[in-house]
């Protein structure tokens, strides 16, 4: 708003009579609607829609007053805003010199340089009076409220360093909470003793539950949300705070012996389910937790194809189909969606950054860059313009420009997620571990499910070798995304390095089925279940071959070979029978003739491992042909010749005997 939208604010402002004393109970006009059996009259729907009686007299009272403080509200002046209905209580400010020697002034000591010490009077050392609030209806108090914890929040970005600086500890407070929360509490108990806490609309209760949340205070917080939801099931901001409270790393049963609880990240969603309305908002927060906690069971992807039955044009449903796959890492569906998006809203920037996301990793330079260009023309004050334009100079390796972006993503809202961890990313690359680690801890006190903020923590330990630290934070990853193979292979790799060579063994062969959801999560994978299942699909090589290596460190020769067989096997890209694999046997040939990898460094050192343990047994024809093998197509074909050396010796030396 501009000048002259502020001046007709000002004029307005001093029309209306003094906000600090707006109803309250000495006034005597603070009832200038008559009460009688004809009220509330007709007019008074105009402004308000509470069926309420006290309510709707209230809000007629309040009108002028309410659209007063909505237009403060709308131009950022959160604190003129809240003055319109709460009395103000500055902080008195001593301007003069004090009198000289006061009575009861206590001495004070000579401070270096020309000022002084002086001492608070005991006035000013006395803790504020309560203060009654005035009557106002819910609407106004809400509107006063949430601009005082606005004005908080503003404030708390004020009095913060810059992003990343020295003295950015990120413990800086919104101040406001102390007094939000005792007006509210307050409130609720005059509501109830009145018995009249039917009547709320809700509002106040969600407001109540962000202060608790921000207190940490999170089952308070959740049981007040709840109470907002059923009051008002409109109220989507109050969802979405239910959300973020739904469960933490904390919540999901993560042991060490790598049994993992089914769908045990859930059980707080679950618990909370039936205590919600039945309404649709309910259906849509059951799918946005989901999505929230990562989850991409052919449950949550029947659920979006249902609500987009009903709504067909939803651009939201739209995006949560798209992060759906995006989750799932089918970038390829992902990406096709979020094209089609632009194409219909070319001006829509929410979620974008994922898209950046999902282009960075396709490698898809072009439409990396026109994204930039559209996000940056539509607006490039937004925090997901910045991450997606970060996301263009990362993939042209300019990190120290990438993370420019990020801390002005950052510096425009610090609780954007997606610029903390892309910027612990970027740190990686530019090696400044320090500043990646800070990254990676300020994205995980945001949001505590953020897997890949644990993966970069746990990555970045790796780097500096610290790999008990790695392991710790491998764990919690693996715990949030129990079905990404990803997590697994890292868990495995940092168990090798800390010598624990069974626990390796089974992150490895869990990270084999980790994409399978018809196989038994419960069960260990390589355990003596009698599952009928096979697996047919391709098993990753570059898995197969660490638990190779690793049972040949235990000295179980038998299991390692079998490993190392399918190894080779998947360059023509087998399916094989889970107990097979626990038994180290081959499976069948994939009837459906999946391809496989064809030859590899991997399968090459395998065959050459495979080669070997045949010539020790004293096999020199299949040592002879995987050896020959070797020399046609492998990469190992120095030692392959070496071998084949080795065995014509032996062979003519057997031969003259």
């Amino acid at each position: 708003m501009g000048a002259e939208g502020r001046w007709k604010l000002d004029e307005l402002a001093s029309s209306l009579k003094d906000p600090a004393n707006f109803n309250s109970p000495d006034d005597p006009d603070s009832d200038d609607v008559p009460m009688g059996d004809g009220f509330p009259p007709d007019n008074i729907q105009i402004f308000s829609t509470s069926d309420d009686v006290d309510e709707s007299r209230l809000e007629a009272q309040e009108v002028g007053n309410y659209v007063l403080a909505k237009s403060f509200f709308d131009c950022r002046e959160y604190d003129r805003c809240a003055a319109v209905f709460l009395p103000s209580n500055p902080t008195p400010l001593v301007l003069s010199s004090p009198s000289p020697e006061p009575e009861n002034q206590t001495p004070t000591k000579r401070a270096k340089g020309k000022s002084k010490v002086v001492a608070q009077s005991p006035e000013m050392k006395q803790t504020p009076r309560s203060i009654v609030l005035p009557r106002l209806s819910q609407k106004s108090l809400f509107l006063a409220l949430y601009a005082k914890y606005m004005a908080g929040e503003k404030r708390k970005d004020e009095d913060s360093e810059m992003i990343m600086g020295p003295m950015d500890t990120g413990a800086t407070i919104n101040k406001e909470l102390v007094e939000i929360a005792r007006r509210l509490e307050d409130w609720f108990r005059e509501r109830t003793v009145q018995g009249k806490e039917t009547r709320n609309q809700g509002w106040l209760e969600y407001l109540y539950g962000v202060v608790l949340a921000k207190s940490n205070s999170n089952e308070d917080a959740k049981e007040y949300l709840i109470k907002s939801v059923h009051r008002n099931p409109f109220i989507w901001c109050a969802w979405l705070e239910l959300r973020d409270l739904l469960s933490n790393v904390e919540a999901v049963s993560f042991v060490a012996c790598l049994r993992w609880v089914p769908n045990a990240h859930r059980l707080k969603l679950r618990t909370i389910t039936p205590k919600l309305p039945h309404h649709l908002f309910a259906i849509l927060f059951n799918l946005d937790a989901n999505q929230c906690l990562y989850q991409t069971s052919p449950d949550t992807r029947s659920s979006i194809d249902e609500l987009l039955k009903a709504f067909p044009t939803s651009h939201y449903l739209q995006t949560q189909r798209a992060l759906l796959f995006y989750h799932a890492k089918d970038y390829e569906e992902s990406e096709s969606v979020f094209s089609s998006l632009i194409q219909s809203d070319p001006h829509r920037l929410d979620s974008l950054d994922h898209y950046s996301n999902v282009l960075y990793v396709m490698s898809n330079r072009p439409k990396l860059a026109f994204l930039a260009q559209l996000a940056t023309a539509t607006d490039k004050f937004r925090p997901e313009t910045c991450c997606i334009v970060g996301n263009y100079y990362s993939l042209k390796s300019e990190h120290e420009k990438a993370v420019m972006y990020f801390r002005r993503a950052l510096t425009l809202d610090r609780q954007f997620l997606s610029a903390w961890t892309l910027m612990g990313h970027e740190y990686v690359e530019m090696k400044n571990t320090h500043a990646a680690i800070e990254s990676y801890r300020r994205a995980v006190d945001i949001n505590r499910k953020d897997y890949r903020a644990w993966y970069g923590l746990g990555q970045t330990y790796e780097v500096l070798e610290m790999h008990h630290y790695a392991l710790f934070y491998f764990q919690r990853a693996a715990a949030l995304r129990p079905y990404d193979k990803q997590m697994w292979q890292a868990l495995g790799a940092c168990y090798d390095k800390i010598d624990r060579p069974i626990q390796a063994i089974k992150a490895y062969k869990r990270a084999l089925v980790a994409n399978l959801a018809y196989i038994e999560p419960s069960s260990s994978f390589g355990s003596t279940g009698t599952s009928g299942d096979y697996i047919n699909v391709f098993l990753d090589p570059e898995l197969l071959y660490p638990i190779a290596l690793l049972h040949e460190r235990l000295q179980e020769f038998e299991e390692a070979a079998s490993f190392m067989e399918l190894v080779v096997a998947q360059e023509e890209g087998p399916g094989v029978h889970p107990d097979e694999m626990a038994l180290g046997g081959v499976g069948q040939e994939d009837e459906e003739g999946g391809q496989g990898t064809g030859v590899t460094i991997t399968t090459s050192k395998a065959r050459m491992w495979l080669a070997r343990w045949a010539f020790q047994k004293g096999e020199e024809k299949r040592a002879m042909e995987l050896a020959n093998e070797l020399c046609e197509d492998g990469f190992e074909v120095e030692e392959a010749k070496a071998l084949v050396r080795d065995l014509r010796a032996r062979m003519e030396a057997g031969s003259g005997r």
